[in-house]
């Protein structure tokens, strides 16, 4: 039984007509977000960065337990360190573990091993899921919808980032434990995303490939 009494919802509703600008205006927004790969070395406004982790920890999860963990790097030896360990994992991807069903998905993008994005852009946000949580005396506990939660997260800080004029990458190099090793995390957490964030360098390109969405139609179902 809860001892502690219920919040009033604080929530804003709008006539149809403003809903349907609304949501025009956001979609017409996101529409322009595409990863990037190329990054002005310039530094981000920290306060942008706080403001938008503080919307990605506004996100649901299962059981409200929240079990992330972000890490943002802005110095440019450690930035430097996780380059040079993704980009020895990302040699070993395409030379030798992804099949050559993926190397030709990933083809019309082109990727490779260089990452000298990590080098370049403003910030890293290492983004960490925590397999369990602890107590304050070190007692281990459950956490539930774990990889569901962390994703939900994610999408928002993407979204936060865009809204506020950063580009950012999902970079996932397999596998990422040297991102654990170098950032000092503890064993319940495991590195989820490299999220590569900054300014979009002034020869940023998107690849073609990047701008074939699928049709509305083509993903949804309404009963």
């Amino acid at each position: 039984m809860r001892d502690i009494p219920d919040h009033p919802l604080e929530f804003t509703t709008y006539p149809p007509d403003e809903m349907v600008l609304r949501s025009q205006e956001f979609l017409a927004m996101m529409k322009k977000r595409h990863s990037v790969r190329q990054f002005a070395d310039q530094p981000v406004p920290m306060d942008v960065i706080h403001n938008c982790l503080a919307v990605a920890g506004r996100a649901p999860s299962g059981a409200n337990q929240q079990p992330w963990h972000f890490v943002v790097v802005r110095d440019a030896a450690i930035k430097h360190r996780i380059r040079l360990a993704a980009e020895a994992e990302e040699r070993a991807f395409y030379s030798d573990r992804a099949s050559d069903e993926w190397l030709s998905a990933l083809a019309p993008l082109g990727t490779d091993a260089n990452k000298a994005f990590i080098d370049d852009a403003g910030c890293l946000i290492v983004i960490f899921a925590q397999s369990y949580g602890l107590t304050a005396d070190g007692e281990k506990y459950k956490h539930y919808y774990v990889q569901e939660s962390v994703g939900i997260a994610t999408g928002f800080l993407i979204a936060a980032l865009h809204h506020a004029g950063l580009a950012c990458l999902t970079h996932t190099p397999s596998p990422m434990n040297f991102l654990g090793e170098i950032l000092n995390r503890p064993p319940n957490e495991r590195a989820y995303i490299n999220l590569v964030v900054g300014y979009p360098a002034k020869e940023a390109t998107v690849p073609a490939h990047a701008l074939q969405k699928k049709a509305l139609a083509e993903f949804i179902t309404i009963f």
